[in-house]
């Protein structure tokens, strides 16, 4: 009989069975019509049941089917224990769900590799150094002549390729179209043919394109983007669209699936480098591009990278001699720099950079919930199995081996976690999509791949059988060891049992403990950073970052300033470079005295007139800008600056030297944050005028509404920015008050997990506990009735009950704080101005806990002192 007959044998039970007696019938009425007696030939035949029993061992797969009845024993008994099946599915499938939407983040962001040919040979150049704030610091930028250098050193050995930062930039498909928002990424003609990729639609860059600067102003579009604005239409090859000021035609569409090499973001519009300005081109300080190295079949890491680390070390050698004026400190800082090559197979973008450790955090908290409910599940399995010793010893006094009831407990268990996963999967599903839209910006959208493929459900198939195993093994071990003879007698000593019981609970509440101890430290964190001054006022200020095909006059950007004053509901207006807190920044170094430059930089914000006042900075001494005030003979500093170069004296009347000539302080205003990063103290700043020499293509209206809610005047300051200059087009409008939030979203999403995953933890340690006790409860009410029957009182139960809670409690909190301050050093740069080992971070959790336990208990401790003696010792 083949095995696929056998295998659908399992299934057929009843049909076969019946197919089994039919035969045996047949050939004793065969015997019967031979002249035999009936009796001989039923005897000579033997057990109907053996011989069926052995039929079927020949007609299908002993094991599986074994495995079959046991998983519907399993299923039934399910069924008799709907709530307590329910709870713990439920709460299993929480913490299951959780480990699957974490595991969907970190493989999307750090783990999937590119769909390109090989990514495991593709590796990205990074360089290591020590930071303005004298820390470690490790930067992936360089120049396209420092790229080129590299490339021709190891060109024997690997193919490099040259990639820019993804950046959002204003394109426009027509004069009369409105300005749209797309992602725009320079990379090496040659890059597609090196990842093997093919188009969707037309054709990709060559290395042809890629030779002379400014010579083939082509795009290919993503398969995304094509998809989403052109809806797949064929015919938008060879349309053109504008960019700043040149015009660019579509030659292609890249392979479905591929969105560039910045994971977290998709890329909208490739472009080849050497569209980029030939000054950028040519600059070596101009840091603006990536480097990726893809090596040949192979080859071997470590020589391409000894030949890279010398080729950056002579490149080091060659910019040191065009430095003029710098300090010896910064020499020896810039020579201990070293080149680093670091796996880019996952892709390289700052959004993986920025969120390693957050990733890393969420894994810990819910590794720590789904540990929480498996100790659960486990009490509920060695409870379970402390009321079925009869059973157990009844089925190994009728043959049943030791294998075969570890099968039947195990298979009971992987029935919870099985459901458990299938809810669990719905929660993920939901989940991870929700977290991405919430480190996502309004001026920095991050978009993440999260299929539901074979890695996803090979990961929720690992993990629902590492569960089932981590918390059904021991208690189907200790089920199959039961002792027939102990068991019918009354069964084994129930404190051992008791014991390990207690020790799960331990163990439940120290991860509990763990998980509220982290909680409060990103609350802490949040709370502090949320904090920080900014040293303005953000509240109805809305931000209209403008911009213009071509270069205009600051004449005429005052014309739009103007006309946007009179408009009704407008309070105040003016003119800035980009907003506050907008993650652009503008840096220089300053001299003072006749002194080198500093070795401070000095952060350079251009403003109009009035836009003190409609950020609400108090000017401390001098005067505001004028309508005559030029850029940059003038400015206007900062307490900072004024501390850094002037010992804090007032700076009235003062000048400085910013590399391009002297500069006369006429304003000193309060500090006030310039930059995106609250954890860094406020630097030092020199405002300018935003009148320049040269016309300008960008700039941002601050409106100052008085609105409560800004954004109503939206669209209206659309039209009117529109209506008084032609030239003029806002794209892109934000409020101070979103921009300031979106600087705090890792830590206020921490925050916000944290706080979920600490109530989960709770309410699964307090199920535990509640179940424990409850289950304690019922194997002492004999030894209770006892006491209570030689004088115990209701209080003494009490208090003896509660102090196992105290211990428990008190043992968890120790482990607990003991695994929390070891995870401190993994979520340590998550953390913001909050002390670890403070009174706070410790005694909450604990006393949460407490609280929580004692509530938990109280059931169980009324249960107790309720037993009637006389009744428990006449039921004895």
């Amino acid at each position: 009989m083949s095995l696929l007959s056998r295998i659908a044998n399992v299934f057929r039970g009843r049909a076969m069975s019946r197919e089994i007696d039919e035969e045996f019938d047949s050939h004793i009425a065969d015997a019967i019509e031979q002249g035999r007696d009936p009796a001989e030939v039923r005897r000579a035949f033997g057990s109907p049941l053996q011989l069926r029993e052995a039929s079927r061992d020949l007609r299908l797969l002993p094991w599986l089917d074994s495995l079959r009845a046991d998983s519907v024993f399993a299923f039934r008994r399910l069924l008799k224990t709907k709530a307590t099946s329910a709870a713990a599915i439920l709460s299993l499938a929480l913490a299951m769900g959780a480990c699957t939407s974490a595991f969907r983040l970190i493989d999307a962001l750090l783990l999937r590799p590119l769909p390109v040919a090989a990514p495991e040979r593709l590796h990205a150049v990074a360089f290591e150094g020590i930071g303005a704030n004298r820390q470690s610091m490790v930067y992936d930028s360089c120049s396209y002549p420092m790229f080129e250098r590299m490339r021709a050193a190891v060109k024997d050995q690997a193919e490099s390729i040259a990639v820019s930062y993804a950046e959002r930039i204003d394109l426009t498909y027509g004069s009369g179209q409105e300005i749209e928002r797309a992602y725009r990424q320079f990379v090496s003609g040659w890059m597609f043919s090196s990842f093997g990729l093919k188009p969707a639609a037309g054709r990709l860059f060559t290395a042809d394109d890629d030779v002379t600067p400014g010579a083939h102003p082509v795009v290919v579009l993503s398969h995304d983007y094509w998809t989403r604005r052109f809806a797949a239409d064929p015919q938008a090859i060879g349309r053109t669209l504008r960019i700043g000021d040149g015009v660019y035609q579509i030659v292609g569409v890249a392979e479905s699936g591929f969105t560039g090499t910045e994971t977290g973001t998709v890329t909208d519009v490739f472009v080849p480098m050497m569209m980029k300005s030939p000054r950028t081109l040519a600059s070596f300080t101009n840091f603006w591009l990536r480097t990726l190295v893809q090596f040949k079949p192979g080859a071997a890491v470590e020589p391409v990278h000894e030949r890279l680390r010398a080729t950056f070390r002579t490149i080091q050698e060659e910019r040191a001699t065009t430095f003029t004026g710098i300090s010896k400190q910064q020499m020896d800082r810039f020579f201990k720099e070293k080149l680093l090559l670091e796996p880019a197979a996952a892709g390289r973008s700052n959004l993986q950079r920025e969120y390693r450790r957050f990733l890393l955090a969420l894994g810990i908290l819910v590794t720590l919930v789904l540990l929480i409910a498996c100790a659960n599940l486990a009490n509920l399995m060695t409870a379970q199995a402390a009321a079925r010793s009869r059973e157990m010893a009844l089925r190994v006094s009728i043959g049943a081996g030791r294998l075969r009831l570890v099968q039947l407990v195990l298979v009971e268990s992987f029935w919870l976690v099985l459901l458990a996963t299938v809810i669990g999967g719905v929660f993920a599903w939901r989940s991870a999509p929700f977290i991405v839209g919430m480190i996502s910006s309004p001026e920095n959208p991050a978009r993440l791949t999260l299929p539901a493929d074979w890695r996803v459900l090979g990961f929720a198939l690992a993990l629902a059988l590492g569960v089932t195993f981590l918390f059904g093994l021991a208690p189907a071990l200790r089920a199959s060891s039961v002792k027939p003879v102990l068991a019918l007698k009354g069964g084994e000593d129930p404190h051992s049992r008791r014991r390990l019981m207690h020790a799960l609970v331990v163990l439940q509440i120290a991860f509990c403990f763990v998980v509220h101890f982290v909680a409060g430290l990103f609350i802490a964190s949040f709370d502090s950073l949320s904090n920080q001054p900014t040293g303005f006022s953000a509240a109805r200020i809305l931000n209209l970052e403008t911009v213009t095909q071509r270069p205009q006059p600051a004449v005429f950007w005052d014309q739009v300033l103007e006309h946007l004053r009179t408009l009704p509901g407008v309070e105040t207006a003016a003119l800035t470079t980009w907003p506050l807190m907008s993650g652009e920044s503008s840096v220089g170094s300053v001299a003072v005295n006749g002194a080198p430059p500093s070795e401070t930089m000095t952060d350079t914000l251009s403003v109009s007139p009035g836009w003190f006042d409609a950020m609400r900075i108090p000017l401390l001494a001098g005067r505001e800008f004028n309508a005559g005030d030029a850029n940059p003979a003038v400015a206007i500093v900062n307490e900072a600056f004024a501390r850094q170069f002037f010992d804090g004296a007032n700076p009235i009347g003062k000048s400085y030297d910013n590399g391009r000539g002297s500069v006369r302080i006429v304003g000193f205003v309060r500090d006030a944050r310039s930059r995106d990063d609250l954890r860094l103290p406020i630097r030092p700043i020199a405002y300018l005028p935003f009148h320049a020499p040269q016309p300008m293509a960008r700039g941002t209206f601050v409106v100052r509404t008085s609105t409560a809610n800004p954004l109503a005047l939206a669209s209206i300051l659309r039209q009117e920015v529109l209506r008084a200059r032609s030239e003029f087009r806002v794209s892109n409008i934000r409020t101070q008050q979103e921009i300031n939030r979106s600087k705090t979203i890792r830590e206020r999403l921490l925050a916000m997990l944290a706080m979920f995953f600490a109530a989960v933890a709770l309410l699964l340690a307090a199920i535990g506990l509640y179940g424990v006790l409850d289950y304690s409860v019922l194997q002492r009410r004999r030894e209770i009735g006892i006491r209570m029957a030689i004088g115990a009182q209701a209080v003494d139960i009490a208090r003896r009950l509660t102090a196992e809670i105290f211990l428990m409690v008190l043992a968890g909190a120790i482990a607990g704080l003991a695994l929390g301050e070891a995870s401190v050093r993994y979520i340590e740069t998550l953390l913001f101005q909050v002390r670890p080992s403070s009174f706070g971070t410790i005694a909450i959790p604990l006393l949460v806990i407490l609280t929580t336990a004692l509530l938990a208990a109280l059931p169980a401790v009324l249960r107790a002192v309720r037993i009637d003696p006389v009744t428990m010792l006449r039921a004895d």
